[in-house]
């Protein structure tokens, strides 16, 4: 039994099978059962007598298993063909009279479609069937260990997002409260007595009694001998994008895309559905007519 080894060599990297003829792949209407994969392998076996019947060769490809999912590599230079998740392979069958053939079925996740792969190995289907059957398994295991860890640091991230929001929210009233503060002051400084009037004039300060921010110059905020307007204000446009540190604000969709992509949830949510429908391993027949004997 080479159970332990198989499985000790998947939770370390992946197990490899180089040059498996691929028959190619099909829809189907149903994510399990073997009539329908033996359908979609009779299928694309007629499809490829006639391609062999007008000269073409079954393409051969390498099949790389992990707990990550079941990759279909050009053998020669390794270019992937199709990269099918775990989750969302939900059957898997092989051929229990000729050892060659091999199928499953994957979601789509791009068109959620259900596709069903067929392969022509050298006497391995069964060994290949189980391999992804326990990588499959070990998936799950990883998945129920650090999913919950997963979602617990999405909350505490949307809830720091959320913080972070509300301060800035917060920080733009501020300014924007400034800013009305600032343009009555340069009013008031701007209708002030004539130069020889007697009356004290009292410094420039806010509702604190502190001397207002300003982002200008103390020259350019200082209104003209002969009472014209100073210049307009700059735009806070850019600064409001920053926070009161003059930081950009944080966001961390943006800064770890790969780790924390915006759909998180929806995207555990996909893979703890796939893997609660399971994955069902069968053997069947799927070689019933005498043509089919060979691919």
């Amino acid at each position: 039994d080479n159970s332990p080894s198989l499985s000790t060599a998947l939770a370390r990297q992946k197990v490899e099978h180089p040059y498996i003829k691929f028959l190619g792949s099909t829809e189907v209407e149903q994510p399990k059962g073997t009539e329908v994969v033996r359908d979609a392998v009779r299928k694309l076996k007629f499809a490829r007598h006639i391609k062999k019947s007008e000269g073409q060769k079954t393409p051969k490809v390498e099949l790389q298993i992990s707990i990550y999912g079941v990759k279909i590599l050009d053998p020669k230079t390794k270019e992937v063909q199709h990269n099918c998740q775990l989750h969302r392979i939900s059957f898997c069958a092989d051929d229990k009279t000729d050892k060659r053939i091999f199928t499953f079925i994957c979601k789509d996740s791009e068109s959620n479609k259900h596709l069903c792969y067929v392969f022509d190995s050298e006497k391995c289907a069964e060994e290949i069937t189980l391999t992804i059957g326990q990588a499959f398994d070990l998936a799950y295991r990883k998945f129920l260990e650090s999913g919950g860890k997963d979602v617990e640091t999405r909350k505490q991230i949307a809830g720091l997002q959320k913080r972070i929001q509300e301060l800035e929210t917060e920080n733009t009233e501020l300014k924007n409260k400034v800013q009305d503060l600032e343009n009555q002051l340069r009013i008031t400084q701007v209708h002030a007595p004539p130069a020889g009037c007697v009356t004290p004039k009292s410094p420039s300060t806010d509702i604190f009694d502190m001397v207002p921010f300003s982002p200008i110059s103390p020259q350019s905020s200082t209104p003209t001998r002969n009472g014209t307007q100073p210049p307009p204000v700059p735009s806070r446009s850019a600064e409001i994008k920053r926070d009161l540190f003059g930081a950009e604000p944080f966001d961390p969709f943006s800064c770890g895309a790969g780790d924390f992509p915006p759909d998180i949830q929806s995207k555990l949510d996909e893979m703890q559905e796939g893997f609660k429908m399971g994955l069902t391993l069968e053997g069947t027949v799927f070689c019933l007519d005498p043509l089919d004997s060979r691919c």
